[in-house]
């Protein structure tokens, strides 16, 4: 397994010492060896161990895995960072659903992707909304912002 350029940088957003995990950690190591985490796989190994997204993102944190193709294309895509687009245009639905679920002004991943599910959308559609109505998303559900 290959880490990030600059050793201990992902680390540093957790508590020293902290070593999370360990079953995450060991199937980490064993499916992983670009030093890259994509988002989906990050969800369907939290799901196949029954943990919570963010406990594999912790721990692929610790072992400096560098998350990567946002499913809400915000982040860890090559050449460019990101690859969500402003949208043409909003629905009025999807104005209103995503307004409603506004904290301090920015709409949490998590109720993005709920919202993607109520609407039958895919969920870049609602990050490209949001580009569109100058939203931020915030609180990855994986730990990467």
């Amino acid at each position: 397994m290959t880490t990030y350029e600059t050793e201990g940088h992902f680390a540093k957003k957790h508590r020293a010492g902290d070593k999370g995990n360990p079953e995450i950690e060991a199937v980490l190591k064993q499916e992983i060896s670009t030093g890259e985490l994509p988002c989906a796989v990050a969800f369907k190994m939290a799901s196949d161990l029954g943990v919570q997204p963010g406990e594999v993102g912790h721990v692929a944190d610790l072992l400096e895995l560098r998350l990567t193709k946002c499913q809400l294309g915000l982040f860890g895509y090559q050449p460019v960072k990101r690859i969500v687009k402003p949208a043409e245009n909003v629905s009025r639905d999807l104005e209103k659903a995503i307004k409603e679920r506004l904290e301090n002004g920015r709409l949490p991943c998590v109720s993005a992707w709920n919202i993607a599910k109520a609407l039958g959308l895919r969920k870049m559609e609602v990050s490209s909304a949001c580009e569109t109505l100058g939203i931020k998303v915030c609180s990855c559900q994986i730990g990467a912002f």
